[in-house]
């Protein structure tokens, strides 16, 4: 029965005009229902901000015969019995599918045989085949705004009869993180309340942690980190901090965190610090050790140390400047006097003969050419003016005679 189904089942609209949310989507949303043709689809969010809502609109807007199921529920063998005699296919949670499950709608979607609607949580770049997905028009969808959380839970609570304070309907609005299905849940385990514990203040008590909600598993996992990194890069130690917050109360792993500090250390402060590459290892050294919850100590320590740090790419800018000349001319060979001698054959090939050992030199240097005959005089690495650099160049510059403006060449 109905009254028996939970409310965000019972709170899906079966008109367009009653969906809330995703306004940019409204006119492509209005020409695919009035479209003589439905085309195979991909729609691409958050949780709860109504991909398959959306998805079961349109299949029965095409007044045809439509299955809704979802991929972790069936195998290709339950597919193709399912499917038989099906034109329209709600997938739920596409990315679950291996790749040799989603070439099985290769052939039905190119054919026209079967129409796809299919919804993910994870960036289809990755998640989707590139086949499969050059065959499906892609619809991004973004999480509920606060306004439109808060009409859906006054709707909410007005479909199952319950008189829940606006202010409190408002907190549901804040602690749901765009997910509707979240909220409307929230509402339903608030109307079940005894009227006098359902204030503001009360209910913010009451919430489960579970609701500081991260998909580690999807695109918020990349998009926090990529925020973190980039607060790093900008030397921001307050939004830094924020999104190391944002990872770790939503249960990230921190190993994972880890990583990206040391590539941050390495990459974005490089020689302005070289210590800052010691404190990310030491930090994840210290967070294997004492484990969580303290481990958020020397993780912020070290976010906070590297955003404030001197920046300088310099070392990865050179690699990859190295690199490219790799890439695009190949490897050069080594010259002689720089190879090992090992046999007497390679000896009398003139390997290691004319070496000069730096050692033997005042000063531990003597001038002698180090890089392929082809590449002489050529440079990788450009100095930077930033932090420890200046000093670490210092004599580099001396013997190479290389100006101090050379970097802002």
């Amino acid at each position: 029965m109905t009254i028996n189904r939970p409310l965000p089942e019972r709170m899906r609209p079966d008109d367009l005009a009653l969906f809330l949310g995703q306004a940019h989507l409204s006119d492509r949303l209005r020409s695919l229902i009035n479209a003589n043709r439905l085309p195979s689809l991909l729609f691409f969010g958050p949780p709860g901000c109504g991909k398959s809502t959306l998805a079961l609109l349109l299949a029965k807007s095409a007044n045809k015969k439509y299955l809704r199921l979802s991929a972790s529920e069936a195998g290709l063998q339950h597919l193709r019995r399912f499917l038989d005699g099906m034109e329209i296919l709600v997938l739920d949670e596409l990315h679950r599918f291996s790749k040799a499950q989603q070439d099985f709608f290769l052939p039905l979607v190119e054919s026209g045989e079967l129409t796809l609607l299919a919804t993910t949580t994870e960036n289809p770049s990755f998640s989707i085949t590139r086949q499969l997905l050059s065959r499906l028009h892609v619809l991004r969808l973004h999480p509920l705004g606060h306004s439109e959380l808060a009409e859906l839970a006054r709707r909410g609570a007005e479909n199952i009869q319950a008189g829940v304070p606006e202010d409190v309907l408002d907190l549901l609005a804040d602690v749901s993180h765009g997910d509707a299905r979240i909220l409307l849940n929230l509402v339903e385990y608030v109307a079940a309340l005894p009227q006098d514990k359902i204030t503001a203040e009360q209910i913010e008590n009451l919430l489960p942690e579970v609701l500081l909600r991260h998909d580690k598993d999807g695109d918020c996992h990349y998009e926090l980190a990529s925020a973190l990194i980039k607060s790093i890069r900008g030397s921001d130690p307050d939004a830094a901090l924020y999104y190391l917050a944002c990872l770790l109360e939503g249960s990230e792993d921190p190993r994972f965190v880890c990583r990206r500090l040391i590539l941050s250390a390495s990459e974005d402060v490089g020689l302005a610090d070289p210590r800052a590459l010691s404190l990310a290892v030491a930090c994840q050294q210290a967070v294997e050790m004492v484990g969580m919850p303290e481990g958020f100590i020397p993780l912020a320590e070290t976010v906070v140390y590297l955003a404030l740090a001197h920046k300088s790419n310099s070392s990865y800018a050179a690699y990859l400047n190295a690199a490219r000349e790799v890439k695009f001319n190949g490897a050069k060979p080594v010259p002689l006097y720089l190879c090992n001698a090992t046999t007497q054959m390679q000896k009398n090939w003139g390997f290691g003969k004319e070496y000069k050992y730096p050692h033997n030199y005042p000063d531990s240097w003597i001038q002698q050419n180090y890089l392929p005959p082809e590449l002489k005089g050529r440079r990788f690495y450009q100095a930077r003016n930033n932090g420890e650099e200046p000093r670490l160049t210092q004599r580099w510059r001396k013997i190479y005679k290389i100006p101090s403006s050379d970097e802002t060449k």
